[in-house]
């Protein structure tokens, strides 16, 4: 198959992206790589764009804009004011993930021209793989078909050229990047992601194979390829076991890299230290922050110790009602997942005002320094779409017992007996709902089974996204500064013709 040498960008802001310093806008690959340390450092500059991409924003436009959430905020992505001329958080995906394409092409070009034993470079080459067809799962999830790219531009005329093509196919672009991770992915140690030792060291901060098979997996149910999708769950099934061995409390993200840990962004922060943060906590906690008589703090009139006195909260992510009382009732008091996702308080006044629980909690937060890990993948969410894969190969009784393993671990009745494919899905779609709640997946789900404009019309609580909203929002528009470097190769359709 033809490789599309598809990339628009200007490259010269993209020095910023990087926590560390971009060699590849200094040296080429082919003379930075002469040595394994070197090769393992240029796939580490793959991971640098994810602490700029998973941050309130993205929090906002995956969770904020659907049936489970809103936020009442200035944020524009809150209130989908979003067009090409005003892109939003796409102009910070865009760039951004185009950045972590840019830095594995980069690496695989220079592996492959280092002149080094080839099998010591095949997993350091599996997880360059692995994290480019990551940064365009993002992408063509975020924006639909994208220009794909997956060379070393080495001159400005290869640059300019690859400006003025045009989107590719999403569905094209994710079938060949299936295919290079079930040819790469037996070249990393089949474990979990909690068990992968290297140097001696726990690899937590780095993807292994388990986040290669979830990426693929991803990618194929966007394809409606289910038997791709079953053959990379299926392992993770093996490689994960029993969903039941691992606890509930560690979902949380202020519990950082469990064994159900597929892969998660790294955090740290301290007063005299590293310090690698972001700022969702801010709009996590109950609201409005409030000193109170005795000097302590309460959150909505709730004293929170654990949330300290140095937190700054901003305006609120809430639980809409299709959250918090339907999927999760006030009367149900057997989901042990409520006391995580939701945080309840009753009082004459205000009988029912619910908000984001402990789950997304920062704990001794300093200002907006959110030191918390931000899930990417986990277990449970493999669990429930190979159920979902199961379920459309029209094979039932394995997609109830995935099902099952999930609302059994919450402590929730069991599906029960098989009725229709419909209601399965269904069910498979709420559930979800419940243990994914606020993980940066919902509008990707919702999207892709083709819901996403009715049912955050239908459920959300703020009248002014409902305002806002329109079908062809279910994808970010691309930039019109993209727009206008291709000279028009690129386009936004829908968004033109208002559909």
């Amino acid at each position: 198959m033809k490789r599309y040498l598809y990339i628009l960008l200007a490259f010269l802001p993209l020095a910023s992206c990087s926590l560390k310093e971009d060699t590849s806008l200094y040296v080429s690959p082919d003379e930075f790589c002469s040595t394994i340390g070197q090769c393992d450092a240029a796939v580490a500059s793959t991971y640098t764009q994810l602490n700029t991409v998973y941050a309130l924003a993205f929090e906002i436009a995956m969770e904020g804009c659907t049936d489970l959430y809103h936020i009442r905020s200035g944020t524009q992505d809150a209130q989908m004011d979003v067009s090409p001329a005003s892109p939003r958080f796409g102009n910070t995906m865009w760039e951004y993930a185009y950045a972590g394409v840019r830095n594995a092409n980069y690496a695989l070009y220079g592996m492959a021209n280092s002149g080094l034993d080839e099998n010591d470079l095949k997993p350091l080459i599996a997880e360059a793989k692995i994290m480019r067809a990551y940064w365009y799962y993002m992408l063509t999830s975020f924006f639909g078909d994208v220009p794909f790219w997956t060379e070393y531009i080495q001159d400005l005329d290869a640059l300019e050229a690859v400006r003025q093509l045009q989107r590719m196919s999403a569905d094209t672009t994710r079938a060949t990047l299936i295919r290079e991770l079930k040819d790469c992915l037996g070249d990393l140690p089949q474990a979990r992601r909690c068990d992968v030792v290297v140097n001696g060291d726990n690899s937590l901060q780095r993807a292994g194979a388990s986040m290669g098979y979830m990426v693929m997996a991803k990618m194929a149910m966007w394809n409606k390829d289910w038997e791709s999708a079953i053959w990379a769950l299926e392992i993770l099934r093996n490689l994960y076991g029993e969903l039941s061995q691992y606890p509930l409390s560690d979902v949380p993200y202020s519990v950082k890299n469990t064994p159900e840990s597929i892969f998660e962004v790294q955090h740290t922060y301290s007063a005299s230290g590293l310090k690698v943060y972001s700022n969702l906590g801010a709009v996590a906690m109950p609201y409005p922050k409030a000193q109170a008589a005795d000097s302590t703090y309460t959150f909505n009139g709730v004293a929170i110790p654990e949330l300290g006195t140095d937190c700054v909260a901003w305006q609120p992510l809430r639980p809409n009602k299709f959250l918090h009382s339907t999927l999760f009732s006030k009367s149900d008091t057997k989901d042990k997942r409520q006391e995580y996702t939701l945080a309840r308080t009753y009082n004459k006044k205000d009988f029912s005002t619910v908000w984001s629980g402990p789950k997304f909690w920062c704990y001794n937060m300093y200002n907006t320094y959110d030191h918390n890990n931000y899930t990417i993948f986990r277990y449970a969410d493999a669990l429930l779409m190979l159920a979902e894969c199961y379920n459309e190969v029209d094979r039932p009784d394995e997609a109830i017992a995935c099902l099952d393993e999930v609302k059994s671990r919450a402590g929730i009745d069991l599906y029960g007996s098989f009725r229709t494919k419909e209601k399965l899905l269904e069910e498979i779609q709420n559930e979800r709902g419940r243990e994914l709640a606020g993980e940066f997946q919902r509008k990707f789900d919702l999207v892709r089974w083709g819901i996403w404009y009715q049912r955050t019309y239908q459920y959300t609580d703020y009248a002014d996204l409902k305002n806002n909203i329109r079908p062809y929002h279910e994808y970010y528009p691309i930039p019109d500064t993209q727009v206008a470097l291709s000279g028009g190769m690129l386009d936004n359709k829908a968004y033109e013709q208002g559909l």
